[in-house]
C-alpha cells in the first residue's frame, strides 16, 4: 500500500491542481486578471495545495474506508471583472469539473495501455480515474460553495442571484457536513455517488 500511495499521490495532487488551474485560466480568459496576479496560472501543484485538503486526501486514502477525496486552495476570482458576472461565474464553475472529466478520460485510456505492462501502474491510474470522476461529481452538486452552485446560479433569474451567492458564507459548514455525511452514512454515498462511480468503472475500465 505504501508503494501504491507513493505512486498515486503525486497524480492525485496534480488532479486537484488541474481543477483549480482550469478555474483560473477560464477567469483570466473572461477578463479577470486576479488568478494571474496571484500567481495561480501554473500547473505546479505546490501553488494550489491546501494544507487541510491535502491532509484529508492522505488520511482518507490511507484509511481505505472505500472513499477518498481532498481539495486544493480555491482560485481567487473577482466576478466584477466579467462583462456578465453571472454568466462568467457559470463558466468558471463549470471549467473545474470539466478538467476532471478530461483527466478521467485520459487516465482511463492509460489504464488500458498499461494493464499488460504493469498492474501497479494500471491500478494507480484507475485511482486517478476514480478521484477525477469523484471530484467532478461532488463539485457539480448544486450547493454553495461547490462549482455546481455557480452553474445553477447562471440559470437563475438575475434578481435571485445576489441572494444565492450570499449563501457562500456558509460554505465551510456545507463542506464539513458533506464530508461527515459521506463518511458516517456510507449507504448515502453508495446510493448516489457510488452508483455513478460503479457505472463509470464498468463502462470505461477493464473488468
Amino acid at each position: 500500500m505504501i508503494v501504491r500511495f507513493l505512486v498515486t499521490l503525486p497524480l492525485l495532487l496534480l488532479s486537484l491542481a488541474a481543477h483549480e488551474l482550469a478555474h483560473g485560466v477560464t477567469a483570466d480568459r473572461l477578463g479577470d486578471p486576479t488568478p494571474r496576479l496571484a500567481g495561480r496560472l501554473t500547473a505546479n501543484p505546490l501553488r494550489h495545495l491546501d494544507v487541510m485538503g491535502t491532509l484529508v486526501l492522505v488520511a482518507t486514502f490511507v484509511s481505505q474506508a472505500g472513499i477518498f477525496f481532498g481539495w486544493a486552495k480555491p482560485i481567487p476570482v473577482d466576478p466584477r471583472r466579467f462583462a456578465d458576472p453571472q454568466r462568467g461565474m457559470l463558466l468558471v464553475g463549470l471549467a473545474g469539473p470539466l478538467a476532471n472529466v478530461v483527466l478521467a478520460a485520459v487516465a482511463a485510456g492509460l489504464v488500458w495501455v498499461t494493464l499488460d505492462v504493469s498492474l501497479m501502474i494500471a491500478e494507480a491510474l484507475a485511482l486517478v480515474f476514480l478521484l477525477n470522476v469523484l471530484l467532478a461529481l461532488i463539485n457539480l452538486v448544486p450547493v454553495p460553495p461547490l462549482d455546481g452552485s455557480r452553474v445553477l446560479g447562471g440559470f437563475l433569474p438575475r434578481s435571485w442571484y445576489p441572494a444565492w451567492i450570499a449563501l457562500d458564507r456558509y460554505g465551510t459548514w456545507v463542506l464539513l457536513a458533506l464530508l461527515v455525511l459521506l463518511i458516517t452514512r456510507p449507504e448515502v454515498f453508495e446510493a448516489t455517488l457510488g452508483r455513478a462511480l460503479d457505472f463509470a468503472f464498468e463502462t470505461f475500465l477493464p473488468a
